[in-house]
């Protein structure tokens, strides 16, 4: 019983968030006066999509999310959501933001991004055997600083791999497509920082 009511808790929680960044997207949208279809160019995410994203009757895959916010100029954490500045702002546990594919269980604990900073902070999740699949290229000069928390993963930044075990640190440029793959036999998860040169 406890877990069926967790599972309808999280559900009930996942279509919440999903009318929520639907709004904001189309928020969004309206402040820079576009329709849906010129966000559906720039973003490259089909209008169809774009329409469900926005009545909160889809919640977009992690690559359909990043699409939508280096269309709108911004971070993935602050499509999500954007805190107001403040000197010290805590986020409980069963408040942080969290995203997540249904697709493949690839999920991002995002640390709300603070208005005007070019810094976002998030901790990553894979299931054993699952991937982030490919995510665009970012602005030149956007770097990543990861840190692995647990697992085994592989990084493919560009057309380079490299293979990262809990501990290990890694830095790289985002301006070319990559990917991260859980190649172990347990959950794989590393925290991120970037920052927009």
């Amino acid at each position: 019983m406890r877990d069926k009511n967790a599972r309808e808790n999280s559900h009930i929680l996942e279509m919440a968030s999903a009318e929520q960044l639907g709004q904001r997207i189309r928020q969004l949208r309206s402040r820079h006066g576009w329709t849906l279809e010129e966000l559906a160019q720039r973003s490259e995410v089909s209008r169809a999509m774009l329409s469900k994203i926005e009545r909160g009757e889809n919640n977009p895959t992690l690559v359909v999310a990043v699409k939508i916010a280096l269309a709108l100029g911004l971070t993935t954490s602050q499509l999500i959501g954007i805190e107001e500045r403040r000197e010290a702002v805590k986020v409980p546990k069963d408040r942080r933001l969290s995203f997540r594919d249904p697709q493949t269980g690839f999920e991002r604990q995002v640390f709300p991004a603070l208005e005007g900073r070019a810094l976002e902070f998030v901790r990553h999740v894979i299931p054993q055997g699952s991937s982030s699949g490919e995510l665009p290229a970012l602005a030149p000069r956007t770097e990543k600083y990861l840190l692995m928390e647990q697992g085994t993963m592989r990084a493919r930044i560009g057309t380079q791999e490299y293979m990262l075990e809990g501990g290990d640190m890694f830095y790289f440029v985002a301006d070319v497509p990559q990917q991260f793959d859980n190649i172990g036999e347990e959950v794989c998860s590393y925290f991120v920082i970037k920052i927009q040169g």
